[in-house]
């Protein structure tokens, strides 16, 4: 396998396994309560809905994207996960992790430099996966203060 996608592979399964990480110990209420309930920009989302828009959104982009595979996304259907327990989103974040690296694991170095459509605009497969990695980390730090804000308001 090529090195560099070896080096995204190893970064996306780091900030997954700590995604993995903050949904560990956690009671089923905690993992769909919102710390700011309601509508539009000033809502967020549970830690549920978090990790599988991860899981979601990284599948998308790496294998219907870069890999060219239809996956059928439910997009809004991440959002609305609620009553799903720890080891269903973590096995939801494992089978997305391995269809990700099937996709990946033949790409060479050249096959980075090739376009995709990506919503409205052109983008090389690097930046697409570079984006998973910036998306990935970002809402790994909404994780760990929903995490942290839920731990606080529980305290007895």
């Amino acid at each position: 396998m090529e090195k560099e996608i070896q080096g995204y592979l190893g970064k996306i399964g780091e900030l997954w396994g700590h995604i993995q990480e903050m949904l560990d110990g956690l009671p089923p209420e905690a993992l769909d309560w919102r710390p700011l309930e309601g509508e539009g920009d000033l809502a967020t989302n549970s830690l549920a809905a978090i990790a599988a828009h991860v899981a979601g959104s990284g599948t998308y982009l790496i294998q219907e994207v870069v890999g060219r595979q239809p996956i059928h996304r439910d997009r809004e259907g991440e959002f609305s996960t609620r009553g799903v327990d720890v080891p269903t989103l973590k096995a939801r974040l494992d089978a997305a992790r391995q269809a990700i690296e099937k996709v990946l694991s033949p790409f060479t170095a050249a096959r980075l430099e090739e376009d995709r459509r990506y919503r409205d605009r052109t983008a090389k497969v690097r930046w697409i996966l570079l984006h998973v990695l910036e998306h990935t980390a970002s809402h790994l730090g909404h994780m760990q203060l929903t995490r942290q804000l839920w731990a606080a308001r529980n305290r007895k």
